[in-house]
């Protein structure tokens, strides 16, 4: 949360200056208060655990958050029931009036195929043009921050010869970015992905920034258009402790002999419980997000949100 101080206090420039979010008086005492609207677009089949990572997420913040789940209606996942998704989630049809101060674009199982040939493609694409006018700011994950690079910004993706898997150190590579405020000089992240996209591609697009890569084979980790509150995050900070056990002991099982997440287990060894490196990432991540990018930006009206989508 804010600092609220007194009015032209000095010291506000220098802490500006570092990132730390400070309130004069008048603005505190002015300011409204109201939840925060968050929309999940969840591609993932089994829904239930993407929910539970997320909101765990989300829920840890003071702040008061309103979440919607949609799913796409041009392709029903088949691992969730039609009377879970019934209850649970909508489509975009009926919230495509609404407005939101933030969106979630989750991963998908379907990177080894081009964007083109993705069952829900057209739909997916309708959606992150909506959400240049109808989302402050919009956070895509893994999947969805390659199908947003590449909607957006005609970003390519590429198949790796072997699979990114396992926990990546990471590395800033700007300074005093409000997303990753309070995170160390270094930290590490989960990957599990068969794709990625290159630097140079990037590069190549004014608007886009790398804000972090990794180290190793992982590559680039975040990318944003800052201007536009768009963020693209490569791997999963949100991911479970058992989350890429549970992925590597379903492929040793079906034959396929995955290699051993990097950085996961104590001495590479799969019978022996996993270390998880990434858990307080995960939550400054997200809590960097809904604070200095959704909650201290939005409008306190959201029939008022506009976000131009030519600059």
């Amino acid at each position: 949360m804010p600092i609220k101080i007194p009015n032209n206090l000095p010291a506000a420039h220098i802490l500006e200056g570092e990132n730390i979010f400070v309130m004069d008086a008048d603005r505190a005492y002015s300011q409204d208060i109201r939840p925060l609207k968050i929309l999940i677009l969840n591609l993932m089949p089994i829904k239930y655990i993407t929910e539970t990572q997320l909101l765990r997420l989300l829920g840890n913040t003071p702040l008061q958050i309103e979440v919607d789940f949609i799913y796409t209606e041009s392709y029903t996942p088949s691992h969730t029931s039609q009377e879970y998704l019934t209850e649970f989630y909508g489509t975009f049809a009926e919230v495509r009036h609404k407005k939101y101060d933030g969106m979630i674009i989750t991963g998908a199982p379907v990177e080894m195929m081009p964007f083109e040939e993705v069952a829900y493609w057209d739909e997916i694409s309708e959606i992150m043009e909506w959400s240049k006018t109808h989302v402050y700011s919009t956070f895509h994950i893994c999947w969805g921050a390659q199908a947003g690079l590449y909607y957006h910004y005609g970003v390519p993706k590429y198949q790796v010869p072997e699979k990114i898997f396992g926990v990546y150190k990471h590395h800033l590579c700007v300074e005093h970015e409000k997303l990753f405020r309070g995170f160390d000089d270094e930290f590490f992240v989960p990957h599990s992905r068969h794709t990625e996209n290159h630097r140079e591609d990037i590069e190549k697009v004014p608007e886009l920034t790398i804000l972090a890569e990794a180290e190793g084979d992982a590559g680039v980790y975040a990318i944003a258009n800052l201007k536009k509150r768009q963020f693209f995050i490569t791997g999963h900070a949100e991911y479970d402790p058992l989350t890429l056990k549970q992925e590597y002991d379903r492929d040793e099982k079906a034959g396929m002999h995955p290699k051993i997440p990097q950085n996961y287990y104590p001495d590479d060894d799969p019978t022996k419980k996993p270390i998880v490196r990434w858990r307080s990432v995960a939550h400054l991540l997200f809590a960097n997000w809904l604070n200095y990018y959704v909650y201290q930006e939005t409008p306190y009206v959201l029939d008022e949100l506009y976000k131009e989508s030519d600059d």
